[in-house]
């Protein structure tokens, strides 16, 4: 007998795949707000109907993650750095999407070619904003908000790996044999650490083919109020090398200075090419 039965109601489909102790324990968390930044586990079990032990279960759950954090006396608690962490890091989300989009818009608009913003999830590239184009040789290659790929085997991801040490880059990918796309993917984490300092060195990286066949990618690193890398700024050029005719218009330069334009609006003025001087 199938798990799932195709005939069921949409509503009910979905309360299928409920998970009640998360569902309980994000609701505790709505809890907590201005007027009630400090809860015990009575009134929480009383305001959501739940038995007192569920609730100092759950509870006791939260603050072993870092959600909840005692307050007080022992029996009271409040929201946890972790949750402060997170909401941090959606405005941070937020605001470089905001202020990037203008910026890869600008350059799709001055090259012709499609435009992306990319940050690093741990092992993935994901691409966060995107200016697309209406060039039909790039029908076929929908770029979409949120799509992932392989940091080890992208330029992207080697310029967003820059500021990485070897042991670091070496942590991220211990596999003695990464998985390959094209001859030209890096096969292990020394590779994949001297590809990021040679694309670091030089500020941008070019890339022809070397992850999608007829796909070529000039990217170059966004630095924020850190100094660190935060993102890339990535232009498409559906072809499989750039011809010189663009690198004599100076397709590599624009890049590079929409990333160093991103990167002073999120307030890096440093050196080597990514800041004021």
């Amino acid at each position: 007998m199938s798990d799932y039965n195709e005939t069921e109601t949409a509503s009910g489909a979905e309360d299928t795949y409920l998970v009640p102790a998360l569902e309980r324990g994000l609701r505790i968390l709505e809890l907590f707000c201005h007027h009630d930044p400090v809860l015990t586990p009575n009134v929480i079990a009383q305001r959501l109907n739940l038995p007192r032990t569920t609730a100092i279960r759950l509870v006791q759950t939260l603050q072993s993650l870092g959600y909840l954090e005692r307050a007080n006396r022992d029996r009271d608690f409040r929201l946890g750095p972790r949750v402060m962490k997170l909401g941090f890091e959606y405005l941070n989300s937020l605001a470089l999407t905001d202020i990037g989009t203008p910026v890869i818009e600008r350059l799709r608009d001055d090259t012709g070619f499609a435009s992306h913003l990319v940050v690093r999830d741990g092992r993935d590239v994901v691409f966060v904003a995107k200016a697309w184009t209406h060039d039909n040789t790039l029908s076929t290659i929908k770029v979409n908000v949120g799509t992932r790929i392989p940091a080890h085997a992208s330029v992207h991801g080697h310029v967003l790996l820059g500021d990485l040490d070897e042991a670091d880059v070496e942590a991220l990918f211990p596999e003695p044999m990464l998985p390959t796309y094209t001859p030209h993917t890096p096969r292990n984490a020394k590779e994949v650490y001297e590809r990021a300092q040679k694309y670091a060195a030089e500020g941008c990286a070019v890339s022809e083919s070397s992850f999608e066949p007829g796909i070529s990618v000039i990217s170059a690193p966004v630095r924020d109020s850190s100094g660190l890398i935060a993102a890339a700024v990535t232009l498409t050029v559906a072809r499989p090398f750039i011809e010189k005719t663009l690198v004599d218009q100076g397709l590599v330069g624009r890049v590079k200075a929409a990333a160093k334009d991103l990167s002073e609006r999120l307030c890096y003025y440093g050196e080597e090419g990514q800041g004021k001087e």
